[in-house]
Formats: structure tokens, C-alpha cells, sequence
């Protein structure tokens, strides 16, 4: 579970270095007809409070976990819609915030309360474990692209 976590942790790290990046940079696109840094963030920025807010933080309180499968797409649009009228420091922090909140209420749940399934608010199984590394992926699959990116603009 350490290692998930630790895994987990690199998102908030890369944004808080991305930071110091130029405005300019924020709003490009990393390729043609792709989304801008800035939408990339805002949209992984909005999955940390989603899942804050309807999952980890429920739990953390003994609270039923509301989760329910939403629409990708209508959510990867609102998402950056909200990149688009959102601060990027505003962003950032939001990035780092809600999954440092993420990592803090797992890191003081017991064992036991790790490893148990939740159901959500459709009635499937939440397994911590299970979002922890399906978001490790998420996080990689948009992370690689941008190092890439940002090393480029570097070199």
C-alpha cells in the first residue's frame, strides 16, 4: 500500500513543478488538436475532488460512498471549460490540495478499512486499492506525454 501511495503521490509533485512554467505553455497543446496543459490538469484536478469528495472523504467519515458512473465526456468538457476560466495558479492548487486530502484520509485508515469494498451509490464495488492503481495509470498516461513535452520545450 506504501508504494501505491507513494505511486499516487507523483501527480501533485509534477504539478507543483509545473508551476513555474510560463503561461504561454500552460494554454498549448502538447500535440495538434489536443487538449492544452492547463485542460489536462483542470481535468485531473476535477477526478481528485470527484472522488475526494464522493468516495475517500465519505469513507474517512464512515459515510455511505456516493460515487456513480458519470458521462466521461460531459465531464472531460466541463473540465475544460473550467481550465479555460480558471486561474492556472488557482488550478495548481486545487491539484495539489485535493490529492494531498486523498492521501491524508487513506493514510490514516486502518488496514481493515483499506482492504473493505464499498458499494456506491449504484451498488458497485469501491475497492481503494483498485481506484488508487486505476489512477496511478490516469496519472501516467497523461504525466509521460507532458514530461515529454515540457523536456522538449527544455532541450
Amino acid at each position: 500500500m506504501e508504494q501505491r501511495i507513494q505511486s499516487f503521490e507523483e501527480w501533485g509533485l509534477f504539478v507543483k513543478k509545473m508551476i513555474t512554467l510560463d503561461e504561454k505553455i500552460w494554454n498549448a497543446s502538447i500535440e495538434e488538436g489536443k487538449w492544452t496543459i492547463k485542460s489536462i490538469v483542470s481535468h485531473m484536478m476535477l477526478w481528485d475532488q470527484y472522488f475526494y469528495e464522493e468516495a475517500i472523504r465519505k469513507i474517512a467519515l464512515k459515510k455511505q460512498v456516493t460515487v456513480k458512473h458519470l458521462d466521461f465526456d460531459e465531464f472531460n468538457c466541463k473540465a475544460i471549460a473550467y481550465g479555460n476560466s480558471t486561474e492556472t495558479r488557482e488550478i495548481v492548487e486545487k491539484a495539489i490540495s485535493y490529492r494531498l486530502k486523498i492521501i491524508n484520509d487513506i493514510s490514516v485508515l486502518s488496514e481493515e478499512q483499506i482492504h473493505q469494498t464499498y458499494l456506491d451509490a449504484e451498488g458497485n464495488v469501491f475497492y481503494i486499492p483498485q481506484y488508487l492503481e486505476d489512477f496511478i495509470w490516469h496519472d501516467q498516461h497523461h504525466m509521460t506525454p507532458l514530461k515529454e513535452y515540457i523536456s522538449s520545450l527544455r532541450a
